[in-house]
């Protein structure tokens, strides 16, 4: 299997894993604190990563540990402003702005690293996007969700969208420091800066509270092993076989597989509308990929390439 097939793929699996982070942790926070969680969330994955990996790390130096610093502050930051606004806004409103994330990489992308996006990138964007619109509708009309939506917009929602933006950033420094320095390093760096930091904001912004529960610990399982130390892991080591904007293309599919998920274990039922709007972003996901071959005719190169 080509490099760039493998490393999408498996986007697309910690996409699908993250996929059941947000009904968990929506759940999870009736019994603790946002930062609290996720300091505690980071310091598991942290101490896990350490037992699985100890003997990974001999080539830390001080420019690997600079730049993980800067790649750590951005993981933290999204999942701080989305963990503390999942607290005043719903599960289904937080993942259609977390994908807003598709946006706001390749505009950071052309800043960042001086790299615009394909025009096949553009349209999977506008239709993915047109798509998280759709999928999140509960309304058999455009026109009564968009006015919901705007209407209805709150400090959670505003925090969930800085969480967007953070990501983007986070998505685009990824795809630059990992190629230049150890996985290990970088992995270790994201997950015990993102606890510590939690621990230290979380006595100055909330009232910290924890009570042990069967459902809290599940979550913390689930959120520490798969959706952190399996997903930053493959995140930090094959991002860098695709690009950025494809990337994110990917993760959008996150709200589609929520939507799935609810359906067959909730027996949640989706709207005409949302189930259009998955049609959608699987056709923007699809344009995406296979830019190369819908605007330039490079069938043989698209199945060479690596």
């Amino acid at each position: 299997m080509k490099q760039q097939y493998k490393a999408e793929l498996l986007l697309l699996l910690i996409t699908f894993i993250w996929s059941g982070t947000f009904s968990i942790v929506k759940k999870a926070l009736d019994d603790v604190s946002p930062l609290i969680f996720l300091g505690v969330r980071f310091g598991i994955s942290a101490v896990l990563y350490i037992f699985f990996f100890h003997n990974s790390f001999k080539h830390f130096n001080s420019l690997a540990f600079k730049h993980a610093l800067i790649v750590a502050f951005f993981l933290f930051a999204g999942f701080a402003f989305q963990t503390v606004g999942l607290k005043y806004t719903t599960a289904s409103k937080s993942a259609f702005i977390t994908g807003m994330l598709v946006i706001f990489t390749p505009i950071a992308q052309s800043i960042i690293e001086r790299k615009p996006p394909k025009p096949g990138n553009l349209i999977g964007i506008s239709l993915v996007t047109l798509g998280l619109l759709l999928l999140t509708s509960k309304d058999d009309s455009i026109e009564s969700f968009v006015y919901s939506l705007g209407k209805n917009f709150t400090i959670g929602d505003f925090l969930t969208l800085l969480c967007a933006v953070m990501f983007a950033l986070y998505i685009v420094y990824i795809d630059i420091y990992s190629r230049q320095h150890p996985t290990h390093i970088l992995v270790l760096v994201q997950l015990a800066l993102t606890s510590v930091s939690s621990f230290l904001i979380a006595f100055i912004f909330e009232e910290p509270k924890i009570n042990l529960t069967t459902g809290l610990f599940f979550a913390l399982i689930y959120t520490s092993l798969l959706a952190t130390v399996f997903a930053t892991y493959v995140q930090t080591a094959y991002q860098k076989f695709t690009t950025p904007t494809r990337a994110a293309v990917i993760f959008t599919m996150e709200p589609v597989f929520a939507g799935i998920i609810a359906w067959i274990f909730l027996s949640e039922k989706l709207s005409p509308l949302a189930v259009f709007g998955s049609i959608l972003m699987l056709a923007g996901l699809l344009i995406s990929e296979l830019s190369d071959v819908i605007f330039k005719g490079d069938f043989r190169n698209f199945l060479r390439r690596k």
